[in-house]
């Protein structure tokens, strides 16, 4: 599947925790990338300082839907349930020895 000329909802929709340039921090869900030019096209795209993660992200129809918007709510939902959240009581953290 090829991405939907114009759509860019990755770019906003998905939270990236590596450096981009401009946002050093990466970006939270919902904001867009200030890479992300006026007409939905990545000013990084095949350029070697686009981040790995933007890299190996592949649109699929389940996650880009038929519409922006259907795109934007599925990356709403995927990012909800992979969001860290505190260990429940009584759960053993994992953490390094």
């Amino acid at each position: 599947m090829n991405c939907r000329p114009g759509c860019g909802a990755c770019c906003i929709g998905l939270s990236i925790s590596s450096p981009i340039p401009g946002m050093p921090n990466g970006k939270p869900a919902g904001v867009r990338c200030i890479q992300l030019t006026d007409d939905n096209l990545c000013r990084l795209y095949g350029a070697p300082e686009r981040p790995a993660v933007c890299v190996r992200l592949r649109p699929n129809a389940e996650m880009c839907g038929k519409t922006v918007e259907e795109a934007l709510a599925y990356m709403e939902k995927l990012e909800a349930e992979t969001r860290p959240g505190p260990v429940p009581s009584g759960e053993p953290e994992n953490r390094p020895s």
